[in-house]
């Protein structure tokens, strides 16, 4: 009951800023406009740069778009256009079909499994807009868990493999998989699963970046931390229940802004 709450007061305290944030954006608008023959004094610079963090720190940021319209194939420009080809109720498989497209021999195909804890998959739009050139580029875009009802069920590792081995099925014999950082130990076990099975979806090779396998090498601060306190711990301290009027109202979470509260420190 005390995770529900404190959730919820986190949510109330954003919503409590909505005049605070009104009054900064007016402010912003009046010292920094540039008929106002005070818009270049410092104290008038100073109060707009005030007023422009507190609205940036403030903020809520959506889910920003990938925004790649066309890439360039064997010399020839082409419109991307983005498919959901396969959708469970956390995660859904883009496909960044290159339209009109007709090559002699296929580009191989390629799977980006995006991190999905704090983040989007537009993280790595920069990855997608340098394969698209050779490779037909599907990425794994994330559902954020407080948006997923309850009655979806839950989601844990075994759950993340299942999703991965799904996803290997539906693309077909033979495509490349890149992991970057936290899928990778998913990653891998859904792969190792398949090879172990003789299942013809096995992919043609898989690249891990920056997702460590055995955190008992070379431990870090986080790693001895997670060592010292117990997954009890952190069940009881790190998960929250979304509060209400999210469509996960109920589910225990992970809530971005402990993790990132947790950075900071």
């Amino acid at each position: 009951m005390f995770r529900s709450f404190s959730y919820q007061m986190y949510e109330m305290a954003f919503a409590a800023l909505a005049p605070a944030r009104a009054v900064s954006d007016a402010s912003r608008f009046v010292f920094a406009n540039p008929f106002n023959p005070l818009s270049m004094t410092p104290l008038a610079k100073n109060i707009a740069a005030s007023a422009e963090m507190f609205e940036r720190v403030t903020r809520r940021y959506g889910k920003p778009a990938f925004g790649l319209s066309r890439t360039t194939v064997a010399g020839e420009t082409v419109p991307i256009a983005e498919q959901i080809v396969w959708e469970r109720p956390f995660c859904r498989l883009v496909h960044f079909r290159r339209v009109g497209l007709e090559l002699a021999k296929p580009q191989p195909k390629l799977l980006l499994v995006a991190p999905m804890s704090g983040h989007y998959a537009t993280l790595l739009r920069g990855t997608v807009e340098t394969f698209l050139p050779t490779h037909d580029v599907y990425i794994t875009d994330w559902v954020d868990a407080r948006m997923a009802p309850l009655a979806a069920g839950g989601f844990d590792l075994d759950d993340y493999i299942d999703y991965l081995r799904d996803m290997l099925a539906r693309l077909g014999p033979g495509v490349h998989t890149i992991g970057v950082c936290q899928p990778a130990v998913p990653l891998i076990a859904a792969i190792a699963l398949t090879e172990a099975e003789g299942d013809p979806a096995s992919p043609a090779s898989m690249t891990l970046m920056g997702g460590p396998i055995d955190t008992r090498r070379s431990p870090t601060a986080v790693n001895l931390l997670a060592e010292r306190r117990g997954v009890e711990w952190f069940r009881r301290n790190c998960l929250y229940a979304v509060p209400f009027p999210y469509p996960g109202f109920g589910r225990l979470v992970y809530p971005g802004f402990l993790q990132l509260s947790g950075s900071w420190r």
